[in-house]
This record gives structure tokens, C-alpha cells and sequence, in this order.
């Protein structure tokens, strides 16, 4: 399990961390794990110093190109830690529960996915057979850090690492898990290899979800056959229509009604960055929800005592309009600012 894991050192990010006299940035309160010892140990020890949340990158965008998508989303965690651990630490912030883990191991798949074509048959078969491989190196990590009784906060990559988180959490708590996803997407396509867009079916198929909602879904951005599995599988949602353009319900209600009509499993945050306008990612929308609706999504989602991590996907800085320098400092303000709400509402 631990080989599918990059433990970070100090020497791992240094290069991105600054000082400022008179100022605790967000990097100098948090923990690193000890790369000498195992790790598994290592974690609980860490549950038993106060450490609450892990920060988990996953550096990959072979999932959103297996779903015919675009490439970039290998490069959001970088631009996350770039502008998260330099953000002040200070009262309104718990940055010293904070565990920063390090990434799943994905050079060996991407070095092997990047010659692949997804319009190509046969490469597209490829490119979901490195998918699924993924998979498995995204449970084996997650596992790790459930066992030791601590909330992974996952950042980068596709919507297909979903399927990894639910399966480690739904096997530790020995249930299936529910969750809740801002997300113009249902990611509810078929069983017909693994991509970003059929996360939540495997996991469904798996028995190890249960209640799924979707907040924001597109009414036109998802085919009568996913419309119709969904509803076969008593998922539910609430569209982006309904909410942004006939306003039958606001965002609150949405959420706060989703989660009072599920059981007492443990609960997911999902949030695919493709629901926020103008944000560079793998699938771009123009007519989406705000960043400050995201927040207040995760905010909401997290105040639930029953959510158990967040997940942070399908950031892509090199599809902004104007150069990836440009897209990773819009990245990693919007990654930063979505964990911010997830760390605030968890310690209100």
C-alpha cells in the first residue's frame, strides 16, 4: 500500500514556501510526516498529537481524458500548494490540525498514458485499463488514512478518484457510504471502463453507495441514459436550472433538504470544479455557479457531523484563456479557498 504513496518531507516543498517577518504562514503550523517510519503507525501517531485533516494530492488527468476529455488536471495540486501553505495561519483557521501526507504515485501511469489517444479505440481501451490500475493505488492510500481515524482533504486530478475514496471509506466503516456532489455532471455514465464520468456507478454497482445527490446538475449537460440509471438507482438531484435560472429553490435549501433526507452512513463532499463558471478545468462552463456558491456548498456539507472527507476535482490550469501561469494562480485560490470553508465549518 505505502509503495502507491510520495510521503513529503520538508526538502519536497520548500521551494514553495515564503516568510514574512511578524507572520505564521500556513505551511510553518502544519505537520509532516516522518518518511523514516511506517507509515500506517505514523498516521495514527499523528491522530493521537491532534492532527484532524490530511492533505492528499493526486497528480493525474488520465481519467478525464478516458472520458474524452481534457488534459490539465495533473497540474491543480501543485497550484494549490502553492497558495494554500503561504496563506496567513491565524485565528480563523486550524492549519496545526493539519497532516500534509504528500501524493499518490501516478508517474508510472501518466509516463504510460501520455502517448495515448482517446480517439483511438484501442488507446481509449488502454487509457481505461491505467484508470482502473489508479483505482486500486487510490484505495490502497485512503485506506491508510481512514484506519488511523482522520479526514482526507484530496486535491487534483479526475472525478474518477471518487471511486477509490468510496471504497476505502465504505470498507473501513463497513457500510456504504452516501454523498453529495456540486457537479453539472451526474458521473453516473455505464460500467463500460473506467473514466472520470462513471466514478459513482462503479461505486454504486460496488454496494458501496447508497444515497447519492447531485447539487447543480446541468438539465442539459447529461444524456436520457444517465438521467434514467440515476433514477433506477433512487439517486437524486437538484439541477442548476432549478436553483440558478427558474430559482424554484435556492442553493441552501438544495443542500440542507439533500442532506436531511439521508441515512446515518458516512458522507462524501464531492465538488468537480466544472460547477464553477470560468474555472479552468477539464470540461469549461460558462454558465455555472460562483465561487462563493461553492464555498457555501462545502461549508454547508461540512457542518454535517456525518461528512467524513472532501474531494477537489477536475482543476486544470493549463485550459486557462490566457497561459498556465494564469491558471494556477486562479486554481490554487479557488482549491485554497474551498478547503478554508471545509476547515472553518468542521471547527465552528
Amino acid at each position: 500500500m505505502t509503495s502507491y504513496l510520495t510521503v513529503y518531507d520538508e526538502s519536497a516543498v520548500k521551494a514553495l514556501c515564503t516568510t514574512r517577518a511578524n507572520e505564521t504562514k500556513a505551511w510553518q503550523s502544519m505537520a509532516l510526516l516522518d518518511t523514516q517510519v511506517n507509515v500506517q503507525q505514523a498516521l495514527i501517531d499523528a491522530a493521537q498529537f491532534g492532527i484532524r485533516y490530511v492533505l492528499l494530492g493526486i497528480c493525474e488527468d488520465i481519467g478525464p481524458r478516458a472520458n474524452l476529455g481534457n488534459k490539465g488536471a495533473h497540474q491543480a495540486w501543485p497550484a494549490f500548494l502553492k497558495r494554500f501553505l503561504n496563506q496567513p495561519h491565524n485565528q480563523f483557521i486550524a492549519t496545526q490540525k493539519i497532516l500534509l501526507l504528500g501524493e499518490v504515485n501516478t508517474t508510472d501511469l501518466m509516463l504510460q498514458s501520455n502517448p495515448l489517444s482517446a480517439k483511438q479505440p484501442e488507446q481509449l481501451t488502454q487509457l481505461r485499463e491505467l484508470c482502473r490500475q489508479l483505482d486500486e493505488r487510490v484505495e490502497a492510500v485512503l485506506s491508510l488514512i481512514f484506519k488511523a481515524g482522520l479526514e482526507p482533504i484530496v486535491i487534483g486530478g479526475g472525478h474518477n478518484n471518487c471511486l477509490g475514496i468510496i471504497r476505502a471509506l465504505s470498507k473501513h466503516s463497513q457500510n456504504p457510504i452516501n454523498a453529495i456532489n456540486l457537479d453539472p455532471h451526474a458521473d453516473f455514465r455505464p460500467c463500460e471502463g473506467r473514466h472520470s464520468g462513471n466514478g459513482f456507478t462503479y461505486a454504486y454497482d460496488e454496494q458501496h453507495l447508497n444515497n447519492y445527490h447531485v447539487i447543480g446538475l446541468h438539465e442539459l449537460k447529461n444524456n436520457q441514459a444517465t438521467l434514467d440509471a440515476m433514477a433506477q438507482a433512487n439517486h437524486s438531484f437538484t439541477s442548476y436550472q432549478a436553483i440558478a435560472v427558474r430559482r424554484e429553490i435556492t442553493l441552501s435549501s438544495a443542500v440542507t433538504h439533500a442532506l436531511n433526507n439521508t441515512d446515518n452512513y458516512a458522507l462524501g463532499i464531492e465538488v468537480d470544479l466544472d460547477s464553477i463558471t470560468y474555472m479552468p478545468v477539464s470540461a469549461y462552463n460558462c454558465s455555472g455557479f460562483s465561487v462563493a456558491d461553492a464555498e457555501h456548498f462545502v461549508h454547508l456539507a461540512a457542518s454535517n457531523r456525518r461528512a467524513k472527507y472532501l474531494h477537489l476535482c477536475e482543476a486544470a490550469p493549463s485550459q486557462h484563456p490566457n497561459d498556465l501561469d494564469a491558471g494556477a494562480e486562479h486554481t490554487g485560490q479557488v482549491l485554497s479557498a474551498l478547503v478554508n470553508s471545509y476547515l472553518q465549518a468542521k471547527e465552528q
